[in-house]
């Protein structure tokens, strides 16, 4: 007895006449009775009991009728699995980001993206940029998000944000009242620098040097985020990618274009030896969405007078 014989017999039982059964099932009345007719035969015992023109389960049929239910439960559960599938409900997404994107754009792409698909679990790492590279090349993420990239054999990317430096001031700082600030302009004030060797602590170190200014930092620090929560605390100013200084709502941190421009792309990153799941393709639209967003607010942000 195949699945869809079980089927219309279960309908029969519900409904007790094949009319309603045929209805409930989308097929004729002719084809439940020679459906019922061909279980008989190939059973070798009465399913039903025909009495005024209604059919009473027989004992068989009932037995028969309760052993399909986890057959039908099962079923059910498939298909709901494959529904899943289809709409990108659930699933496994790991991800690896470095800090200033991985507490910036990621979250806010995340909460949406779980919003919608409750059954959904993500594996969120942080890490520096070699830690990216790696966790792609080897799988342990499907993808991965980074400032700055150079040719990795193997891995493909796309540009997901372009950005700029900024620089950013604390509160009262001499600085403040200007509507931008260049390498020139730091000289000689107390100055939080980035890790030299790090990418963008070359870049900074390179734009300094295109303007002629002398890089001479009174502390260094490896993160963009350190930097941020230095200069709020009044430690110093500090040039930093364009994300850092959203977070934590900004810290009261002033924050202004910096001069000579120094570029902070965004890179999103996968493996080429696979492709890319239906969830990790959703949550790159995700990813999409918010640097859509980024790019309407940026201006105002980086030539506003603070970030509050």
């Amino acid at each position: 007895m195949n699945l869809r014989q079980l089927e219309i017999l279960r309908a029969v039982i519900r409904h007790r006449t094949t009319v309603a059964a045929a209805d409930e099932l989308a097929l004729s009345q002719p084809a439940v009775s020679n459906a019922l007719k061909t279980m008989e035969a190939q059973a070798g015992f009465a399913l039903f009991e025909r009495v005024n023109n209604r059919l009473f389960p027989t004992a068989e049929a009932m037995a028969l009728y309760k052993e399909s239910e986890a057959i039908f439960a099962l079923h059910a559960k498939l298909e709901s699995r494959v529904r899943d599938l289809r709409e990108n409900r659930s699933g496994h997404l790991a991800i690896v980001a470095t800090p200033p994107l991985a507490y910036s754009i990621i979250p806010s792409a995340l909460s949406g993206f779980l919003r919608r698909r409750p059954e959904t679990r993500v594996f969120f790492d942080v890490r520096r940029y070699e830690g990216i590279i790696e966790g792609v090349l080897s799988r342990v993420a499907e993808l991965g998000f980074a400032l700055g990239l150079t040719h990795h054999p193997g891995i493909a990317h796309e540009v997901v944000h372009t950005g700029e430096m900024v620089c950013v001031l604390p509160p009262q700082h001499p600085l403040a009242d200007r509507p931008v600030i260049s390498a020139a302009d730091l000289s000689g004030l107390p100055f939080i620098g980035l890790e030299r060797g790090t990418r963008l602590g070359e870049a900074v170190r390179d734009s300094f040097a295109r303007a002629g200014a002398p890089f001479r930092p009174t502390v260094e620090v490896r993160y963009c985020n350190t930097a941020c929560v230095l200069a709020a605390a009044g430690v110093g100013a500090a040039v930093v990618d364009p994300f850092s200084p959203r977070q934590n709502g900004g810290n009261g941190l002033i924050v202004r274009p910096f001069t000579p421009t120094t570029h902070a792309v965004a890179y999103m990153l996968w493996s080429e030896a696979e492709p890319l799941s239906r969830l990790a393709k959703a949550f790159l639209n995700e990813v999409r969405k918010e640097s859509a967003q980024l790019e309407r607010t940026a201006p105002h942000q980086q030539h506003g007078a603070e970030n509050n």
